[in-house]
């Protein structure tokens, strides 16, 4: 049985969105065929959480050739909707005080539980529940479409700096 929505769908207007591509884009390094954000819809700083959305289209780099004829939104690019929407909340609130930016250092309990499509609207919402000041933050995250879970798990993100020469953080 999946789980309940970590924030209640009911209560987020897409008509009104907090930050739109502009905003995001000032935050998010991500450009051009990465870009995996239409818009951000909630924060609530007290409890780290977060939902945005995006507007999944046939113009997406990967409809052509995932699946031809039957496009079907791969799950590595609906963890990267997921990622991108923590990696916003970090940098724009320094969740972590370190980094130019938030990177992938893992994933658990991810689970696909439905298809997504271009046409579809994917709502995502992720809440962290912990941070390590200057090291990691772990976030829970959700997506639906049509009020219904299409995908879920755990996230780990780690500061990056630009600075190459810089030490990973690592556990």
């Amino acid at each position: 049985m999946p789980a309940a929505p970590l924030f209640p769908l009911e209560n987020f207007d897409f008509n009104k969105p907090l930050y739109g591509i502009d905003h995001i884009r000032e935050i998010n390094p991500q450009r051009f065929e990465m870009e995996q954000l239409t818009a951000i819809l909630w924060v609530e700083e007290a409890t780290h959480s977060i939902v945005g959305y995006k507007d999944i289209t046939d113009k997406e780099f990967w409809v052509r050739g995932h699946m031809p004829e039957f496009a079907l939104m791969p799950g590595v690019m609906l963890c990267e909707v997921a990622a991108q929407l923590a990696g916003f909340y970090a940098r724009k609130y320094d969740l972590l005080g370190a980094g130019d930016f938030l990177g992938f250092g893992g994933m658990n309990e991810v689970r696909f539980r439905s298809p997504v499509f271009p046409g579809d609207r994917l709502l995502v919402m992720a809440k962290v529940t912990r941070v390590r000041k200057g090291r990691r933050a772990e976030f829970d995250f959700q997506g639906y479409v049509n009020n219904k879970l299409v995908f879920s798990g755990n996230m780990i993100g780690v500061p990056i700096s630009r600075d190459r020469n810089a030490a990973a953080l690592d556990e």
